[in-house]
């Protein structure tokens, strides 16, 4: 399988994590995502059609047309691995400027771009399936977000400062408290930051602090839960176990499993 990424320069690189490309995958296969707090966009360039899997429906795909914004989650998504994909990986709260609409009304939702960006999101699809190389593809889509860039207002001030706090290692950093430090009332702050990030404060919290379990556990056989659980802001291992089964449809011990077998993605479709 060839996979390739590109990490943009600035200023798009203070809104962009990476753009990723992967073609040569298995058909036909489902690859579960993790949540992140951040959201992607979604190009398959070798059919016009993306299929997603929601674990709480039926085992029937959720069809959209081949460029999709998959919001902000809460839990995990199984989305089916198509032959050729294209992707843009927003850091948190930086997708924002080239939505058009606030993150909060995509959160655990899949849009279809075109309904963002009118006809311009087909158009791009049509180019970037033509361009030659990885390389050129990332160009035109690099070229396509500046240009909408440019035209964005600026995000709340709030906001970066808030998603730092937020993901300390620190149980007792609190919602009320962060926004009492950043000037705003706490149904204000709630507001403003859902309205980037697409997950509100406390949820955008929890999905930090799995994360941190996740990392601490990623090359180690046999963890212990227990310590695992005070390192990274648990109450006890039984909350961790709640995050864990919401966040990944896994206990903790499945999940580790699961991880070394390389079964599982935060970010971008790995395949066993």
């Amino acid at each position: 399988m060839l996979y390739r990424s590109h990490i943009p320069s600035a200023p798009l690189g203070h809104f962009v994590e990476r753009f990723w490309f992967h073609s040569g995958a298995p058909s036909d296969v489902r690859a579960r995502i993790l949540p992140s707090g951040t959201i992607e966009l979604v190009i398959n360039l070798s059919d016009d059609e993306i299929r997603f899997f929601d674990p709480s429906q039926s085992d029937e795909p959720l069809r959209f047309t081949g460029a999709v914004v998959s919001g902000a989650y809460g839990r995990y998504i199984d989305p089916q691995v198509h032959d050729s994909v294209l992707g843009v990986h927003f850091k948190p709260g930086g997708a924002t400027p080239f939505l058009g609409v606030p993150a909060g009304e995509l959160a655990d939702s899949h849009v279809e771009l075109e309904s963002l960006w009118g006809p311009a999101a087909g158009e791009l699809r049509s180019r970037i399936y033509e361009a030659a190389t990885p390389e050129a593809k990332f160009a035109l889509l690099e070229a396509a977000l500046l240009a909408r860039l440019h035209r964005a207002p600026e995000r709340h001030p709030a906001v970066p400062a808030a998603l730092k706090a937020l993901a300390l290692p620190d149980e007792a950093v609190r919602v009320r408290e962060v926004a009492r430090d950043l000037g705003l009332c706490q149904r204000r702050f709630i507001q403003v930051f859902t309205s980037s990030v697409g997950l509100t404060p406390k949820r955008y919290q929890r999905v930090c602090r799995f994360h941190r379990a996740r990392e601490l556990v990623r090359h180690t056989v046999s963890p212990d839960w227990a310590r695992v659980a005070a390192e990274c802001g648990y109450f006890d291992q039984s909350h961790l176990i709640r995050d864990f089964r919401q966040f990944t449809g896994f206990s903790p011990g499945e999940f580790n499993r699961a991880q070394s077998e390389r079964l599982l993605s935060s970010h971008v479709v790995q395949i066993p």
